[in-house]
């Protein structure tokens, strides 16, 4: 069967600063019409920050969506044709003050499907170097350091509310366990 649907229209009803909104007319298989709302998304990266005492950095930050603060792995949005690992490496100098040598590709992510065309792209590193943060004027955060056997147990004993967070941690946990990372 094919499932795939056609878009027949499209029309904008918010343009901001990070994302569009759109509602779309959609032909589905069976032939009948459809409305199919989307928040179009740059896209974003995350990388599982491993030190050399097998410490995983995060950042704790304030996320006004849901009004609460969160510990997330360090990560940030695309930049309008910006290369993904470029902003991975941006992003890792400027939330955490360290850079890596070596980076493994873990994937990309869909964290919203339903509506949303986002995709995340996750790396795991370890940590090169140190220097100073470099946060953007409206970025307040603090960077914490949990060992990966604790910060994995707080994966699975759902602490991590952040699907990216959680995905980046299982997955360096399991690369750290295989040897690879």
């Amino acid at each position: 069967m094919d499932m795939r649907e056609e878009q027949i229209s499209s029309e904008y009803f918010f343009k901001g600063r990070i994302i569009k909104m759109r509602l779309d007319q959609a032909r589905l298989p069976d032939g009948t019409i459809a409305g199919r709302e989307v928040v179009e998304h740059p896209g974003g990266v995350t990388a599982a920050i491993l030190t050399d005492k097998n410490e995983l950095l995060f950042v704790r930050q304030f996320r006004y969506p849901y009004m609460e603060l969160t510990l997330e792995l360090p990560a940030g949005k695309l930049e309008p044709g910006e290369d993904p690992f470029e902003a991975l490496k941006r992003e890792q100098r400027e939330e955490t003050g360290t850079w890596s040598e070596q980076y493994l590709y873990l994937g990309e992510i869909y964290p919203s499907p339903g509506y949303c065309n986002e995709i995340l792209r996750l790396w795991a590193c370890r940590v090169s170097g140190e220097g100073a943060m470099d946060l953007d004027a409206d970025e307040f955060l603090e960077v914490e350091r949990i060992p990966l056997e604790r910060a994995y147990q707080m994966a699975l004993d759902n602490q991590f509310k952040d699907a990216k967070t959680q995905i980046g941690v299982l997955r360096a946990y399991a690369l750290v366990q295989a040897g690879k990372l």
